[in-house]
């Protein structure tokens, strides 16, 4: 299969920006062939808003060619950049390709590639839109009813947009709490289940919705899964592993190591505190973006009983220690350089991150899914 510009560009930029990691899998663009960096040409305006080429064919190869990924700045290599600052230098070069997009099927309306940079324009205007342009919702929903009224748009395509829908009204429901996020998504998978009943991507986007729910909901969520004939045997696979992660709430924790700077870690020796469990990585962006709320519950109640115990999938000890450090996180981290392999996430059927599992003063599960509200949820324990 051909893999289109719009496609092309979202797969590079995914390359550079981490915070695309913060977004459910499900929600993403069906997966592409991998296309590799290329050298933009010195000649081509990759900031321009509109084409150079006089021709339809040399305007199409314009257009391809500025949806490469731009070389990134040279700090890059030896700075990690935050997220700001890589939404600031990719911004640009998305609200260009946009406007380029528009421009060619405005100038060669009857080309046979007008009615791809329709979507091409309508990809990147979502993108800019996820990146921090909060003035082309307008554009977006005025390109999306064009493009969803064309007869000729193929079922992958109109899929796709009515995943982006779906994802924009997930996002604008974030700030109203995690409760109402997830019932706007489980509504939006519902429409998709039924305009498109055979789409693998709908199993995947029940298994995201279980990841994130709890108790009888997620095992619900699961045994649809689990029965459904459309499923593979990986879906099918990673329910039944999610299914014993919610057999474990209600159980002792058997975790015992060494930290990293040298103390001992066991969870049967922590009976009458409350425990978060963190699964995360330094180089995983939700994770880092979880910091922030696990110190606020730390500082506030590790004078009350609550203890943090890190297990760390990183690959290298030096940037967990430096990170650990200068972020000043004081509970102990274990690690063994494994990542995905790493003891604990094997024990305990981790496929994600970050994966944040409450220990009840009595040693038992209580919720494997503490990033909801966890400042709630440990006050709570410690009340019990």
């Amino acid at each position: 299969m051909r893999v289109t510009n719009a496609i092309k560009v979202l797969v590079l930029l995914s390359l550079a920006v981490s915070a695309v990691a913060q977004v459910p899998e499900a929600l993403l663009p069906p997966p592409t062939n991998q296309v590799p960096d290329a050298l933009v040409p010195p000649n081509t305006n990759l900031l321009a808003h509109t084409l150079s080429a006089k021709e339809p064919a040399a305007a199409w190869d314009e257009l391809d060619t500025a949806s490469q990924r731009p070389p990134p700045p040279a700090q890059w290599q030896t700075t990690e950049p935050s997220e700001k600052e890589q939404f600031d230098f990719f911004l640009p070069y998305v609200l260009a390709l946009m406007d380029k997009a528009k421009d060619f099927y405005t100038r060669f309306p009857t080309n046979s590639h007008a009615s791809e940079a329709r979507k091409q324009e309508f990809d990147m205007t979502g993108v800019a839109s996820s990146m921090g342009a909060t003035n082309l919702q307008s554009r977006l929903d005025a390109e999306e009813k064009v493009l969803l009224a064309d007869s000729t748009l193929s079922e992958d395509d109109r899929f796709s947009i009515r995943q982006n829908d779906i994802e924009r009204a997930v996002q604008a429901k974030e700030t109203e709490g995690a409760a109402i996020s997830l019932g706007g998504f489980e509504k939006g998978i519902r429409a998709l289940q039924k305009e498109f009943p055979r789409r693998p991507e709908i199993i995947q986007m029940l298994l995201e919705l279980a990841e994130n729910a709890e108790g009888d909901k997620a095992r619900a969520l699961l045994q649809e899964v689990t029965n459904n004939a459309a499923a593979s045997d990986e879906n099918k696979e990673s329910a039944a592993t999610q299914l014993k992660k919610l057999d474990a709430v209600g159980k002792p924790v058997d975790l015992q190591f060494t930290a990293v700077d040298g103390r001992e870690v066991d969870l049967a020796k922590m009976k009458g505190k409350v425990v978060l469990v963190d699964f995360w990585a330094t180089w995983c962006g939700p994770c880092v973006g979880e910091l922030p709320h696990i110190k606020e519950a730390y500082d506030k109640d590790h004078p009350k009983g609550f203890e943090i115990v890190g297990i760390s999938l990183d690959r290298e000890k030096e940037s967990l220690t430096e990170f650990v450090s200068g972020h000043h996180m004081e509970w102990p981290q274990y690690f063994d350089g494994q990542e995905w392999q790493t003891k604990f996430a094997l024990q305990f059927h981790i496929e994600s991150i970050p994966a944040m599992w409450l220990i009840d003063k009595k040693g038992n599960l209580r919720d494997i899914n503490a990033r909801t509200d966890l400042s709630g949820k440990v006050e709570k324990l410690l009340a019990e």
